[in-house]
């Protein structure tokens, strides 16, 4: 018998993967905690990954989903766990370089206090909507918009300063409407609820978004980034739907406490290299609507963070983002 995929996720949800060498020291458990409910798209490519990083890691792997406040509860146990390469994060990238410079009564440096190993993926958005709406293009969705009351319309996100809700803000902002900011702890209820009519609209991340719009659950009027996905050839960018000048990409990447010594930092770094580089995991993502990571090395992927930590931490006051 042939389960779903979705089946699959859930029967897996804390399964470990344990694959250490014949031969080989044992070495303790690792735990790969994922700041997000199960079921949205970080919880799914973590999941896809986790099995091919066991193996080439040589440990056991399991899954801890820490959801809340857009990923910052789960990051945030992380940064406080003991440096001794037992505990990693498997992060989206705002994790890291958004949700911190809109917290407040931190004890510690999120950024300071994680150190990055290795990016896993890159990837886009897609602007999924309630299918019962009277629209199938973007111009009718902004003629829609435009034709109800304020905060009429509403869209779900992950929580304050992850990407779909940085993406819902510059689209209103750029049509020119109010909506309604809902909040989720992760995007997987984020959709169910758009899903459910209950919400107009989510910016969300491919791997729980593909699977309804092809069961015909939500329907897809664009994708953010500056190509189409290949999983959505149909759907157009943003920019081909008539809103120029928006792109909205993120990554995802595991980072371990920032104290922990530089020769596990360099083993794990090597072990995510070779599971992402495995073709399993590249026809994974190309399934989901993501792309492989480009060759990054430590000491690049490190600098990566810092910069667009830098950039947010600016962007954040600009567009005057704040926690509800």
């Amino acid at each position: 018998m042939t389960l779903p995929r979705r089946a699959l996720l859930a029967a897996s949800a804390s399964a470990p993967w344990a694959l250490p060498a014949l031969g080989q020291t044992a070495r303790p458990p690792v735990t790969m905690v994922v700041p997000y409910a199960a079921g949205g798209g970080t919880d799914i490519v973590g999941r896809e990954f986790g099995p091919l990083f066991a193996e080439a890691l040589g440990q056991t792997v399991v899954i801890d989903n820490r959801g809340g406040a857009a990923g910052h509860v789960g990051s945030m146990s992380v940064a406080r766990a003991r440096p001794d390469a037992t505990t990693i994060l498997f992060a989206v990238s705002t994790n890291i370089i958004v949700n911190p410079h809109l917290q407040r009564g931190d004890r510690i440096d999120l950024a300071a206090s994680l150190a990055p190993i290795a990016q896993v993926s890159t990837y886009q958005y897609v602007l999924a909507i309630d299918p019962r709406l009277p629209v199938t293009t973007l111009a009718e969705l902004s003629a829609y918009a435009r034709s109800r009351p304020p905060s009429d319309l509403s869209f779900s996100s992950a929580g304050v300063g992850s990407n779909n809700h940085l993406a819902g803000l510059l689209f209103a902002e750029r049509v020119g409407f109010e909506m309604e900011h809902i909040s989720y702890r992760g995007t997987g209820p984020a959709l169910l609820d758009v899903v459910a009519g209950r919400v107009t609209m989510n910016f969300s991340s491919p791997p729980p978004a593909i699977p309804l719009i092809q069961d015909g659950k939500l329907r897809a009027l664009a994708v953010t980034g500056a190509t189409r996905m290949a999983s959505l050839p149909d759907v157009p960018t943003l920019a081909e739907a008539g809103m120029p000048g928006i792109t909205i990409t993120g990554w995802h990447g595991i980072f371990a406490p920032a104290q922990t010594p530089a020769a596990d930092l360099d083993r794990m770094h090597e072990a995510a290299r070779r599971a992402a580089a495995r073709p399993e995991f590249a026809g994974k993502l190309e399934r989901d609507g993501l792309e492989a990571a480009p060759p990054r090395s430590r000491a690049e992927f490190t600098t990566l963070v810092r910069e667009e930590n830098r950039f947010w931490a600016g962007k954040v006051r600009e567009l005057n983002i704040r926690l509800d």
